[in-house]
């Protein structure tokens, strides 16, 4: 239990704050009763925490990465209505995570609600894979992101010296490797500058899709505007599926796009009043993304002209890119296309800060090879600046696979999909089947929880067998989806080293950790909520 006087120096601490700094003392308290000590600044508002979901979502410039997924597998139909309808089950998914997000907002989020909630005889090995799947997703999106601006900075010299410039892959994943480095720099400064900086991100990445809205439409000259009947239900089909099956493939596209909304979960830690903020900000970002995104889709399906294998072989070697050099000509595209690269270059910077958070997280409970050093907090910025460079250090791994070939390059934002899923799936499972009490944070779902989780749990079962088919039918080596290797070789590994006898996280990993100093007297294990009775799920988590 802990002493009277510890417990008076809290109340104390509390009564004797400013009013502008209560919810501070309440968020700290908070994280206090999930057994983590603060340990980093709370310095982003609740539109900062909307920010970094949605300027990873960053609308414009994904949707010009995918757009090479959504052409040749419906064309205007899947980039309308496919959108239209993963927009509308996604919102399902932000539901149903947000409900868990204000119930227990901490950095670790996802694994830390599968133990939370998984019945005892699961809940090590479940939380263990979410953890990793979680980090990978979060770093494959890193990858994605960067990979896209990579290509999309080598289409702008393409469109510069008139399509004379194709870049080879070596010199795209040297840039690549640029934008890893200089990310890492960004995702390392203090919090305060990094919340900061979230509505300059909301500021661009709304200016831009408003901006494209209303200048293509006015720049396309008549030979690339299209009828309504072409925009609304034009359907292309370049690889040989059945067109229904084909429409779904496109779904890679807004699937990709709208990710990574639980980048607020993992900046909890770092937000003020988090059990209000975090919750909302997942749902704002992804509604406004799904509205703003469709209106988005239908200009471009509007003004991209008909001949789609025209776009999709074009020399410039990226298909939005294209679209808007048919509508503005080279200097205006150049100039539209340069705050596109800017716009997608920080949304890697935000993603990333988002996977540090999370790698520092799982490397607090010892999840991860090396913990000990990846959970540091630099002095100076008060970050995770090691988990920043751990995360920056997979990503350039998994950027190799763009030489095995433009399936395995896929294979990246696939797995970006199917990786979150998995760890969004499991807790959201484990809530209703693992039988443990649920306490509800401000923001929930009340009766709606159950009918909400079940409509988005099989929905990412759904996307994730979508985005495993390959390109083609039959496909060979070079045309395969490699992302059911990639996922299931790492899952495969994570098993592994969860059950090697001494060694494996079966024998040291015992799920989240308690750090509040004071929580626990010595010869204590079991320590307390903050009201003074036992606190349930750490006794068991000791066991």
């Amino acid at each position: 239990m802990k002493t009277a006087a510890a417990t008076e120096v809290v109340v104390q601490d509390v009564s004797t704050r400013p009013e502008d700094t209560r919810s501070l003392a309440s968020d700290e308290a908070a994280l206090a009763a999930l057994g983590y000590k603060q340990e980093f600044k709370r310095a982003f508002n609740a539109i900062e925490v909307f920010g970094i979901g949605f300027s990873i979502i960053g609308l414009f410039p994904s949707i010009a990465s995918v757009l090479v997924f959504a052409i040749p597998n419906g064309g205007p139909v899947a980039m309308v209505w496919g959108w239209a309808v993963c927009s509308f089950f996604l919102m399902f998914v932000a539901c149903a995570l947000a409900e868990l997000g204000s119930a227990a907002p901490t950095s670790g989020g996802l694994y830390y609600w599968t133990w939370t909630f998984a019945t005892p005889r699961w809940r090590k090995v479940l939380s263990w894979l979410v953890g990793y799947s979680n980090s990978i997703g979060l770093i494959a999106g890193l990858a994605s992101i960067d990979w896209g601006c990579a290509v999309q900075l080598m289409a702008a010299v393409s469109i510069g010296t008139n399509e004379k410039f194709v870049p080879t892959t070596g010199q795209t994943y040297a840039v690549y490797v640029a934008l890893l480095l200089s990310h890492g720099m960004v995702a390392s400064l203090a919090t305060s500058i990094i919340a900061r900086l979230q509505s300059v991100y909301i500021a661009l990445n709304i200016c831009l899709c408003l901006a494209i809205i209303i200048a293509l439409p006015a720049a396309t000259p008549s030979e690339f505007r299209n009828t309504a009947s072409f925009a609304f239900g034009g359907f292309a089909n370049f690889y040989g599926w059945p067109n229904g099956f084909a429409f779904m493939l496109s779904f890679l596209a807004p699937l990709w796009t709208i990710g990574g909304f639980d980048a607020s979960v993992h900046i909890s830690e770092e937000a003020s009043n988090a059990r209000t903020a975090v919750p909302w900000a997942i749902i704002s970002a992804v509604g406004i993304a799904g509205i703003l995104g469709w209106v988005v889709n239908v200009v471009i399906a509007f003004c991209m002209g008909t001949d789609l294998e025209g776009i999709m072989s074009n020399p410039i070697g990226q298909p939005m890119a294209t679209i808007l050099f048919n509508s503005f000509g080279r200097n205006g595209t150049l100039a539209v296309w340069s705050i596109v690269v800017i716009v997608q270059y920080l949304m890697g910077s935000s993603i990333l800060t988002a996977a540090s958070r999370q790698i520092f997280a799982f490397a607090r409970d010892n999840g991860l090879p090396f913990s000990g050093l990846i959970y540091r907090v630099n002095k100076r910025t008060a970050t995770p600046v090691n988990a920043v460079c751990a995360s920056a250090f997979v990503a350039l791994l998994l950027g190799l696979l763009a030489f095995a070939g433009p399936s395995a390059n896929s294979a990246i934002f696939s797995l970006g999909v199917s990786g979150q899923y998995v760890a969004f799936s499991i807790p959201i499972v484990c809530r209703f089947l693992g039988g443990a009490e649920w306490t509800p944070g401000p923001f929930t779902l009340g009766r709606f929880g159950l009918p909400v989780a079940i409509v988005a749990v099989a929905w990412m079962a759904f996307a994730v067998a979508i985005v495993a088919f390959p390109t083609a039918p039959a496909p060979d080596a070079q045309g395969m989806n490699y992302m059911v290797v990639v996922i299931g070789g790492w899952l495969i590994l994570c098993l592994v080293y969860y059950h090697i006898p001494v060694y494996g996280g079966a024998c040291w990993f015992n799920g989240p950790q308690v750090t509040v100093e004071e929580a626990v007297l010595p010869g204590k294990d079991e320590p307390e909520s903050l009201d003074g009775t036992q606190d349930e799920k750490f006794s068991e988590s000791k066991k």
